[in-house]
């Protein structure tokens, strides 16, 4: 840290909403020039704690104090906690897609002429200059629709930055960024620690926090239980507080019998999905065994998805054999997929997994309505009969088989759809980044719903970007880039250099 001076302190913060108390008694010190984790499973609290600091939950709505350099604040609006100098990254992006990212990022604060007229000129070249800190080439004048989500993100940022904050919060911002825009965003907080501004991070992910965070707090259940310096704890401890009991093993991985081949992909080719005449998959052949657990890596944009996306028809192939079983099958879309034994849990679930404003029971019972129906009419007493039975043995955190699904934490959603799949028995599951935006506890129980799958006789193949799930939970990883398989490694044979070297080829 720069130093030990502190520059916020929220005291004692107490949040009631009808029937449920949010936030207990919470404390949090955060000092100048640190990076401070933030972080608790899904309904902590950590969220409220922040709105509260953020002003959307203005000062009459609580109990408790917040200082800002030794001053009693009294936030009433998020203008007030804006002037007070603390800035705000929301993970879902909050900004005007129909205007360019020069005037989304001085929104409200447009610089003028003498004579009134906005001054467009020097508002391109400031906006420029904050886009060159954090190390990305956006044309100022482009319209914010027309950029990938990584870069709606960083512009997102550059906005926050360019209201020279002291206290910046950021809400797992890495979450739709690449590794290396990762990695630039945290050479940027690092630069901004020495300029004294605190950082307040709010993630998932245990290698971001022990990499780049100074101290972490830790919320359960509304209360902060834990505040460590990183360099006086360890992943281990972190995760007990957060979840209220220790883990011998976060991942359970369990011996399981791997038998014989029970789906082989040949020469298969996907066209790329934006450049014409391109392929992004080019003569892939693979193998998944029954029972086992086939990891896929590769860097953000190798293919990953574009291919288990092919195999299943949810995305056209140019080329490509698939066999199950030994027998050749044709499979055009997800319907000829489902047919054959396989299911998809995509990477997106908000966008392509859930329903939100349907409910759990609904959810569950989606691809299985000609089992719940007779004559057109769904059989009720069936349905709910399926549903309790999912939502009990996926221990779904939720009062009822009839909350809306929207409601619920990333976690919760993600056991939702795997219901909806084990209803049906599939033999194949196709998981695609499966654990992204859940907290550690919700991972452990997924991990924990896999390993019943294989041992129940089911395969799965897992894209994963953090690396030490893959090898904690894969029984072999391919590696893609440029187009190819570069290598299939078994299970003694992982490790993260050599899964990196394999990607970057």
């Amino acid at each position: 840290m720069a130093n030990n001076e502190i520059i916020l302190e929220m005291k004692n913060i107490t949040k009631r909403f009808p029937g449920v108390l949010a936030l207990d008694n919470v404390s949090l010190k955060a000092y100048k020039g640190e990076i401070h984790a933030l972080c608790g499973e899904n309904g902590a609290g950590k969220s409220t704690l922040m709105k509260i600091l953020s002003g959307s939950y203005p000062a009459s709505s609580y109990e408790g104090e917040i200082y800002v350099e030794n001053q009693l604040q009294h936030f009433q609006t998020p203008k007030d906690s804006e002037e007070a100098g603390i800035e705000m990254i929301y993970q879902e992006i909050s900004m005007h897609l129909d205007l360019t990212v020069a005037e989304n990022i001085f929104i409200g604060n447009w610089p003028k002429k003498k004579n009134g007229i906005i001054a467009w000129d020097i508002m391109r070249e400031e906006a420029k200059k904050y886009l060159n800190t954090l190390g990305v080439d956006i044309d100022p004048d482009s319209i914010l629709r027309r950029l990938s989500a990584s870069q709606q993100q960083l512009v997102a940022i550059a906005r926050a930055l360019s209201k020279k904050p002291k206290i910046l919060v950021l809400d797992e911002p890495t979450s739709p960024l690449t590794n290396k825009e990762s990695e630039k965003l945290f050479d940027v907080l690092k630069v901004l620690k020495e300029s004294g501004i605190a950082c307040i991070l709010i993630t998932h992910k245990m290698e971001e926090i022990f990499q780049n965070a100074d101290r972490v707090t830790v919320l359960r259940d509304g209360k902060s239980v834990s505040s460590y310096l990183l360099s006086e704890t360890n992943e281990k401890q972190i995760i007990s507080d957060m979840v209220g009991r220790e883990f011998d093993n976060f991942y359970p991985k369990e011996k399981v019998k791997i038998d014989e081949v029970i789906m082989e992909v040949k020469n298969l080719s996907v066209p790329h999905p934006s450049v014409p005449n391109r392929k992004i998959i080019d003569n892939i052949s693979i193998s998944l065994r029954k029972g086992e657990i086939l990891g896929i890596a590769g860097l953000v944009g190798s293919g990953r998805s574009e291919m288990v996306n092919a195999i299943y028809g949810k995305q056209p192939k140019s080329s490509g054999d698939i066999f199950i079983n030994g027998k050749k099958v044709i499979i055009k879309n997800p319907k000829d997929a489902i047919k054959n034994g396989m299911a998809l849990i995509t990477e997106d679930r908000k966008k392509d997994g859930i329903i939100s404003d349907m409910s759990i029971l609904e959810n569950i019972t989606l691809p299985s309505l000609k089992e719940v129906s007779k004559f057109g009419f769904i059989k009720k007493k069936k349905e709910k009969e399926i549903s309790n039975f999912h939502f009990e043995k996926l221990k779904i955190k939720a009062p009822s088989i009839n909350k809306m699904v929207g409601q619920l934490s990333g976690g919760n959603q993600q056991k939702v759809i795997l219901a909806r799949w084990m209803e049906r028995k599939p033999k194949i599951f196709i998981m695609d980044e499966p654990t992204r935006g859940i907290d550690v506890g919700a991972k452990y129980e997924i991990y924990k719903i896999m390993m019943n799958l294989v041992k129940e006789g089911s395969s799965i193949i897992m894209i994963s970007s953090e690396l030490p799930e893959l090898m904690s939970i894969a029984d072999r990883i391919a590696v893609i880039a440029d187009q190819q398989i570069k290598g299939i490694l078994n299970a003694d044979e992982f490790s993260q250099e050599k899964i990196m070297e394999l990607a970057s080829l």
